[in-house]
């Protein structure tokens, strides 16, 4: 377990500070599940087993098919022959848990970078001229992959081979090196942006589903019990109730909630912490925060309801494209605020209503 560790943070601090900047924290909102305050595994509250992995069931029982029939294979092998997967889906589900996890089922190391991290081919060489038998290669916002080491991922992906080329110009000629066996696990939210030879070649693709409150009930107890916070079933339920379905901000909602129980002189997250606490934050009883109401209201007030494309309503938001696409639009897609349509975005009925609107083509 130590040494999986030690492996796991040392390949979290290979990621450079280019790929830092680019993952900065910078003005989100507190629930925001873009990201994490936590990010390696000596995070007390990761999961480090699919026993202690709580959601995603299907997934996990099909991931354990895969993972115990490769170690029966492996014994014959010599090395485990697992597929290489594709996890997609909004921010916060667990797409880094489960690439971690499996590592540790396989009893093998993890390697662990970022689509922005990448800007030629010759990191992508580098990562795989590093990669031992069996090791598994966690590659984060994989659509954002430069196409050259996209273009050079299919060799290696396919035929376990690293085609290089050397010198310039009619003096240039292309070697072709072998490579050990390794399991690459792409995690994105925007599976679409994937380059077709790319996605085609991982051997299986599985999308993260949004968690149920039952779900986030129970991962906010065993947070709540790990990080030694008292905590009631009520305001467990409560915290659920306003996560939008992501564990992360579940998480993070609890961490707030204890400095908001330490302000009350309270010796346990009670119901009545938990509602002043998340309320304190700006969060309504759906869980949307203040970038989910401003970009609604922004859609209904500025924009008449739409149809207005998202470049658009990022201009007048002040914000990013990218951000509002795969951080603040998937849950209100989800929730039945928007609707995306080929003219741009729309706020529907139910939107209005939230707000105590009545759309105008309803009445």
């Amino acid at each position: 377990m130590a040494s999986f560790k030690k492996e796991f943070k040392s390949a979290e601090d290979e990621k450079n500070t280019k790929n830092a900047s680019e993952n900065a924290d910078g003005a989100v909102s507190p629930v925001s599940p873009e990201k994490d305050e936590a990010g390696d595994f000596d995070n007390p509250v990761r999961p480090l087993s699919f026993d202690e992995y709580i959601g995603q069931t299907k997934l996990k029982e099909n991931l354990l098919i895969f993972i115990n029939a490769s170690k029966k294979r492996a014994s014959n092998l010599g090395h485990h022959d697992l597929d290489h997967l594709l996890f997609f889906g909004p921010p916060g589900l667990g797409k880094t848990t489960l690439a971690g996890i499996i590592a540790k089922e396989l009893g093998v190391n993890i390697k662990i970078t970022s689509g922005p991290s990448i800007e030629k081919a010759g990191d992508i060489a580098a990562l795989l001229s590093a990669v031992s038998n069996g090791d598994i290669i966690f590659i984060d916002e994989i659509h954002r992959l430069p196409k050259p080491a996209a273009e050079m991922l299919y060799p290696a992906m396919e035929d376990f081979k690293l085609d290089i080329i050397i010198g310039e110009g009619a003096t240039a000629k292309s070697i072709r090196i072998s490579l050990p066996r390794f399991t690459l696990v792409g995690a994105t939210t925007r599976a679409g942006l994937i380059p077709s030879p790319l996605r085609d070649r991982f051997g299986f693709t599985a999308r993260l589903e949004y968690y149920d409150e039952d779900e986030l009930a129970a991962i906010v107890a065993r947070s709540a019990k790990l990080y030694g916070i008292g905590i009631e079933n009520a305001a467990a339920v409560e915290i659920a109730r306003r996560s939008r379905g992501t564990p992360r901000i579940a998480n993070r909602l609890l961490r707030r909630l204890r400095d908001y129980m330490a302000h009350l002189k309270k010796d346990r997250i009670t119901l009545e912490v938990a509602k002043f606490g998340i309320e304190s934050l700006g969060i309504d009883k759906l869980g949307l925060d203040a970038n989910d109401i401003l970009f609604l209201k922004t859609v209904i007030e500025k924009f008449g309801g739409g149809p207005v494309g998202i470049e658009t309503i990022a201009q007048a938001m002040n914000d990013e494209k990218d951000t509002l696409e795969d951080v603040v639009e998937p849950y209100l897609v989800a929730c039945g605020f928007i609707q995306r349509s080929k003219k741009g975005r729309v706020a529907t009925e139910l939107a209005y209503k939230h707000f105590g609107l009545i759309k105008e083509d309803s009445l």
